[in-house]
């Protein structure tokens, strides 16, 4: 990173947030920002909107160029924040939500809540947040009419006969050949998709299932996440969000359930059996189910009324589908429930040097996840390409808009190695895609290799276990 040393970034935190900003800004500092500190100064009780008025105040003054304020949400302290002339502030609790806050609203501070991300992610969403700029017109002119309210003016334009925003600034759908949309639709292709929520719903892994896990007598494996509970709260510490788990899992601690995707791909699988995964996962609050197409519209009835979302795969595992088959596919179960959509590219087009066929492949799933608000991983098997395979497939699912690269399905002959997630990460992370490891991870050592390759989510074969075992685990930042 170069030329930080002229960029500088004040920050504070109540007593709750304290800890997570003592690392900031450390972080921030060894990357060659100038780093105000506003205080807290420790951990004793003190009341948030001091701190965040001194941060806001730093910025609003030019004294700061930036500003990051840590309390126990972040949401009050951007209520403070945005009480001061000149400053735009930003709750964010992801990469697209930071790199959305600079690009769209060119806000100048970022709040965080100490008590939603973990350091480790934290850290990526301030990196995103000061290296990203607002340059489009359309937002920088949306941009002046916030600050037309700082001056005690109404925001610039006028209001259209039907509620629309005109001003000379706008570019009109004439200019741009899109004459054809409504300005809701120009509005929407305009507008990137957020990915609000950074979830996953990984694969069982070949089938793998333990031997022991699930009999009575298994009570001390030291595996599962269901059993070893601070293990799993050392990877929220990371930054993760979210875990997979096959059927059958006893109860967990609600902070770690409301992480965990309850997850049944195998092919014979029953609706009995699906419908006791629901159960489960309404039982334990997980966060969500991960089930064959077929069973979205089951799932999606067993969990009605209830937070747990469906995630389901497309082309999978192979990848052969015809690109509009998978394009249907995905539409039809984003109409019948699924908020998460994992599909497997075009391997063998890929292989064959068809770059087009395979964007379009990967485009036609990432528009009917955009259409219908869910979020897209693409799957490139890893273990099945050269170097030069794996970089092309990156740069086709950045191109085509997609919300993930993921390393395999679980099916093939090989998993995740660093040198590859390294190679993924150097390739979409700048682009605010995440990257998910999948495979061969046994243990915790393993895990933290990939994260520090650039792994945003992490995948180990045979569902909810943490170092080896019985299930398989997904984590997310």
């Amino acid at each position: 990173m170069s030329n930080l040393n002229t960029v500088t970034v004040a920050i504070g935190a109540d007593h709750g947030g304290f800890p997570l900003k003592e690392e900031l800004k450390s972080h921030l500092a060894q990357k060659g920002y100038r780093v105000i500190d506003c205080g807290t100064f420790g951990t004793e009780s003190v009341d948030y909107p001091r701190f965040a008025f001194a941060v806001a105040d730093k910025v609003s003054k030019g004294a700061s160029r930036f500003g990051v304020i840590v309390d126990g949400a972040g949401i009050g302290s951007a209520m403070v924040a945005n009480k001061v002339k000149n400053v735009r502030a930003a709750l964010c609790y992801d990469l697209s939500t930071a790199r959305n806050a600079r690009e769209h609203n060119n806000a100048n501070v970022l709040t965080l809540g100490a008590g939603l991300v973990g350091a480790s992610l934290a850290k990526q969403i301030a990196e995103t947040f000061l290296t990203h700029k607002c340059t489009v017109d359309r937002h920088l002119m949306r941009v002046k009419m916030i600050d037309d309210l700082d001056a005690g003016r109404t925001p610039s334009g006028t209001v259209g006969s039907n509620g629309s925003q005109s001003t000379k600034a706008a570019i009109s759908g004439e200019e741009m050949g899109l004459t054809e949309f409504s300005s809701e639709d120009i509005q929407r292709i305009a507008e990137r998709i957020q990915s609000l929520l950074a979830v996953e719903g990984g694969g069982v892994e070949a089938g793998a299932t333990a031997a022991t896990c699930g009999d009575e007598a298994c009570t001390d494996c030291g595996h599962c996440a269901d059993k070893t509970p601070e293990t799993v709260r050392q990877f929220i510490g990371l930054g993760a969000t979210r875990f997979s788990h096959a059927p059958g899992g006893r109860a967990v601690p609600e902070d770690i359930a409301r992480c965990i995707d309850h997850t049944l791909l195998k092919a014979d699988a029953s609706v009995d059996d699906i419908k006791k995964l629901c159960a489960e996962a309404r039982e334990y609050n997980f966060a969500s189910v991960c089930v064959n197409p077929t069973f979205v519209p089951l799932a999606r009835k067993e969990l009605t009324g209830t937070p747990v979302d469906v995630c389901t795969v497309v082309g999978f595992p192979l990848g052969t589908h015809m690109s509009e088959i998978k394009g249907i596919e995905a539409r039809r179960a984003i109409r019948e429930g699924a908020r998460e959509i994992d599909m497997v590219i075009n391997i063998g087009a890929l292989k064959s040097g068809d770059d087009e066929l395979v964007y379009r492949d990967i485009r036609m799933v990432t528009e009917a996840c955009e259409d219908g608000s869910a979020l897209s991983k693409v799957i490139i098997e890893t273990a099945l390409l050269t170097d030069d395979e794996k970089e092309r497939a990156c740069r086709l699912a950045k191109r085509a808009r997609a919300n993930y690269v993921k390393t395999s399905t679980g099916f093939g002959p090989g998993g995740a190695t660093e040198k590859d997630v390294a190679l993924m990460s150097g390739i979409v992370s700048a682009a605010g895609l995440g990257v998910k490891a999948s495979g061969g991870i046994k243990d915790f050592d393993d895990a933290r290799k990939m994260i520090a390759a650039g792994a945003t989510r992490l995948g180990a074969s045979a569902g909810l276990k943490i170092v080896q075992g019985a299930k398989e685990i997904t984590i997310s930042n």
